[in-house]
C-alpha cells in the first residue's frame, strides 16, 4: 500500500508565518487535483494550498487558529490508483510562456504586471447542499450593516442573497430606530425653537399638533430610504428574500414564510455567508408587557397617542430620546434610572445640561438609583412600584415605555446547526476580519459586540464583503462616536474622563465653554461645551466630548484626529470658519495649548 501523500505549506515568500484560516475539507472527504485543502492568510494576502493529487483525506494536521511556516505539514491525502503529482501535471496543459515583447533599446520599461488579488476563500464543493437558491454570499439581515454588506459583496463580483425577516428592507434602524425617532425629535426641537423665539421678540401661536398628519409624515421619511435600499438591491442584481432565516447547516438556511401569503419553506445553500441579524430590546420582570399600554422603542414611535402621563424605564439614549418627543407632545415625564446618573458611560459634566431641560423645560421627575420591582395593570392606569431613595412608593401612569437596552439575535438564528459560537448574551464572537469561529461565515453589527451602533455595523459590513471576496480587510477603527440626539445633543468618542479616572490613565483636558461662542449665543444657546482629552507626554488627542446643538454632527473631527494621531497643534493650527461652532473644538486644542485669545486662562 502506498503510503499517504504529505501536503506541506508551499513557499509563501518573505513571510516566516502564516495564518491557518480555514480547513476547507475533513477526514475522508474524496479530493481532486488542484482542490483548496487549507486556507492560509499573511499580511498581505490569502491563498489556499492545493491538493497536489487525486484520492481521499487521512488526516488534518493543523486547525484554524495555527501559525505554520514553509515546509509545515498540513494533511495527509491517500492518492487514487494512477494518481502522482507527475501525471497531474501531465494531464494539466502547459501554462503559455510569456510572450511580451522586450522593450526597444532607449525605449521605456513595459509596464509591471498587476499585483495577484488575494484568493477568494474557497468551499470544499462536498460540504455545499442543494437548495432552492444558490448564493456565493449569504448576507441574513438587512439593516445598515447588512444591506451595506450586501452591496459591497456585489459590487465584487458575488452572487448575493439577501434575507431579510420583515416586509420591506432596512432592518431596525431605518424602520423602527434611528430614522423614525430622528424625524420625530426634528419635529420636537422645531415646536420647542418655536417657543423659545418668544424670548428674542418673535411670537407664534401654540401649536396643533395633528398625530395622524404627523404619522404620515415620519412613516413617508421611512418609505423613501427603505424604497431607495431596495432599488439599490436591484440594481446591483442582489436577490431578496423575506422571512425568517436560520442556519439548518454550516452551509444551509432555511427561509419561512415572509413573501406575501407564502408560509412555506425555502432552502437556500451558500458558499459563505453574512450574519447581520441585530438585536431585541431587554425585557425585565415585573412588567405586564401583554398590556398595550407598555411600550418598548418600536411602539413609542408608532405614536398612538400622546399620554397625560408616561413613565420611561431607562435613562439611556433610548429613553431620553423618546422623552423629548412626547415631553415636547405634552406629556408629563418620569424618568427612572436604576443607576446612579443619566447617559450611562458618558461623562457627567456633559450629561449635566441635558439633565437640567429635562428637569426644567419639561417639568420631568427623575428618579436615579431607582427600580421599577413591578407594575400592576388597572383598568384607569398602570400602578408602577419604586424602589429607591427619593423615590416615591407607587405611582399611577397612562403608559410606560421600557428602553433598558437591547440583546444581540445571535441565539435566534439556528446558530448551533451551523457550528457557531455564541456567547451567554447572545454575541458572535469575531476577528478583525469580522470571521466567526466557522471561518467561511461572518458576523457584523449588533450580533458582533459592543457598541450596538449603526455606524460601527455598517464599517463592519464593508470589511466582511471584502474579505468574503479575497480582498485583503480588516476592521481596526481606534475609536467609534456615541451619540445621543436629544436637546442639547451629547456626543462623545475615544477615551472619557470617567473611563480614565478607572484605569488610572493619564489625561490633561482642554475645554471651551459655548457661553464664549458668538455663534452658539446667536442660535440662543450658551449651554453648551467642547472638551479634548490629551496624553500629557505626546500631547496626542486621546478623546473628547460635545454638548450642544449639532454635537453628532462636530463629533467627527475629534474622532478623525485621533485615527491621525493628531496632537493639540495640529488641530489648533487648522484654520476653522469664523463663526461656527466647528471652531469650539480648535479652540479647545488652544485652550489645553495655552495659546487661546477667545478665553483669558490664568497660566498654569
Amino acid at each position: 500500500m502506498t503510503a499517504p501523500r504529505e501536503i506541506r505549506v508551499p513557499d509563501i515568500g518573505t513571510e516566516e508565518k502564516v495564518d491557518v484560516v480555514e480547513v476547507l475539507v475533513a477526514p475522508g472527504d474524496e479530493v481532486a487535483v488542484d482542490d483548496g485543502l487549507v486556507t492560509l492568510e499573511s499580511d498581505k494576502a490569502s491563498m489556499d494550498v492545493p491538493a497536489e493529487v487525486a484520492g481521499k483525506v487521512v488526516e488534518i494536521k493543523v486547525k484554524v487558529g495555527d501559525q505554520v511556516g514553509e515546509g509545515d505539514l498540513l494533511l495527509l491525502v491517500e492518492a487514487s490508483a494512477g494518481s502522482t503529482a507527475e501525471t497531474a501535471k501531465e494531464a494539466k496543459p502547459e501554462k503559455p510562456a510569456n510572450t511580451a515583447p522586450a522593450s526597444p533599446a532607449g525605449g521605456s520599461s513595459p509596464p509591471p504586471p498587476e499585483p495577484e488579488k488575494p484568493a477568494s476563500p474557497t468551499v470544499s464543493p462536498n460540504a455545499v447542499p442543494d437548495a432552492d437558491l444558490h448564493a456565493e454570499v449569504l448576507v441574513l439581515g438587512s439593516g445598515p450593516g447588512g444591506y451595506t454588506a450586501a452591496f459591497r459583496a456585489a459590487d465584487l463580483g458575488k452572487k448575493v442573497v439577501l434575507v431579510e425577516r420583515h416586509a420591506v428592507l432596512g432592518g431596525v434602524c431605518l424602520n423602527v430606530g434611528c430614522i423614525p425617532s430622528k424625524a420625530l425629535l426634528h419635529v420636537a426641537k422645531v415646536m420647542d425653537e418655536a417657543a423659545a423665539a418668544s424670548r428674542h421678540g418673535v411670537h407664534f401661536e401654540p401649536p396643533r399638533v395633528e398625530l395622524d398628519e404627523l404619522r404620515g409624515w415620519k412613516d413617508g421619511v421611512v418609505s423613501r430610504l427603505t424604497k431607495g435600499i431596495a432599488g439599490m438591491a436591484d440594481k446591483r442584481g442582489v436577490t431578496v428574500v423575506h422571512g425568517e432565516g436560520r442556519f439548518t447547516g454550516p452551509h444551509a438556511l432555511t427561509v419561512t414564510g415572509g413573501d406575501g401569503d407564502d408560509d412555506g419553506e425555502r432552502t437556500i445553500s451558500f458558499d459563505q455567508a453574512i450574519v447581520a441579524a441585530g438585536s431585541r430590546v431587554v425585557e425585565i420582570p415585573g412588567i405586564p408587557y401583554d398590556d398595550p399600554r407598555v411600550m418598548d422603542s418600536t411602539g413609542a414611535l408608532e405614536l398612538a397617542d400622546v399620554p397625560e402621563r408616561l413613565l420611561l424605564i431607562g435613562g439611556g439614549v433610548i429613553g431620553l430620546e423618546m422623552a423629548m418627543v412626547y415631553g415636547s407632545l405634552g406629556s408629563k415625564l418620569t424618568v427612572v434610572e436604576l443607576l446612579d446618573g443619566l447617559v450611562p458611560g458618558c461623562d457627567r459634566d456633559l450629561v449635566k445640561p441635558l439633565e437640567r431641560r429635562v428637569k426644567r423645560q419639561l417639568k420631568a421627575e427623575i428618579f436615579l438609583g431607582t427600580k421599577v420591582t413591578r407594575i400592576e395593570a388597572g383598568d384607569g392606569e398602570l400602578k408602577a412600584f419604586f424602589k429607591g431613595k427619593k423615590a416615591p412608593e407607587s405611582q399611577g401612569f397612562d403608559r410606560v415605555l421600557v428602553a433598558v437596552g437591547r440583546r444581540p439575535n445571535g441565539d435566534r438564528v439556528g446558530a448551533e446547526a451551523a457550528g457557531l459560537a455564541v456567547d451567554e448574551r447572545g454575541f458572535l464572537p469575531v476577528d478583525r476580519q469580522m470571521r466567526t469561529n466557522v471561518p467561511h461565515i461572518f458576523a457584523i453589527g449588533d450580533v458582533a459586540g459592543e457598541p450596538m451602533l449603526a455606524h460601527k455595523a455598517t464599517h463592519e459590513g464593508k470589511v466582511a464583503a471584502e474579505v468574503a471576496a479575497g480582498e485583503k480587510s480588516s476592521f481596526d477603527a481606534r475609536v467609534i462616536p456615541s451619540v445621543a440626539y436629544t436637546d442639547p445633543e451629547i456626543a462623545w468618542v475615544g477615551l472619557t474622563e470617567t473611563e480614565a479616572a478607572a484605569n488610572g490613565a493619564a489625561y490633561e483636558v482642554g475645554s471651551f465653554p459655548w457661553s464664549a461662542s458668538g455663534r452658539s449665543l446667536a442660535m440662543g444657546n450658551s449651554a453648551g461645551v467642547t472638551k479634548l482629552l490629551f496624553d500629557p507626554a505626546t500631547k496626542r488627542v486621546l478623546g473628547g466630548g460635545i454638548v450642544g446643538p449639532n454635537a453628532g454632527d462636530l463629533i467627527s473631527e475629534i474622532a478623525l484626529a485621533i485615527e491621525m494621531d493628531c496632537e493639540a497643534a495640529d488641530i489648533g493650527l487648522t484654520v476653522h470658519p469664523h463663526p461656527t461652532l466647528s471652531e469650539t473644538v480648535a479652540f479647545a486644542a488652544e485652550a489645553f495649548e495655552g495659546t487661546i485669545t477667545d478665553l483669558y486662562l490664568p497660566k498654569k
